[in-house]
């Protein structure tokens, strides 16, 4: 698998996890989702850390969810100092 269709794929499957947890957000009680949103952060830094996901596509993709429902917070990627490196 080349880098290129690695981070696509990683930025699909964040894509996938945003509208799923857009769809389901309204439903749960409101720590249950902020929780979600919370390990999607996660995971969303991970993944920029790992260099599977370029830290400009996985804001971009936020912001994407975040404007299809607004209920969603909205997340800045920032990484700690020593993934950064």
């Amino acid at each position: 698998m080349t880098d290129d269709a690695r981070c696509e794929r990683t930025a699909n499957l964040l894509i996938a996890r945003l509208d799923a947890l857009t769809r389901v957000a309204g439903r749960l009680p409101t720590a249950e989702a902020e929780r979600l949103v919370e390990l999607a952060s996660v995971a969303t830094m991970r993944a920029v850390a790992l260099q599977l996901l370029q830290a400009e596509r996985a804001d971009a993709i936020w912001r994407d969810a975040h404007a299809r429902s607004p209920r969603l917070p909205a997340v800045q990627i920032e990484l700690p100092e020593r993934l950064a490196a």
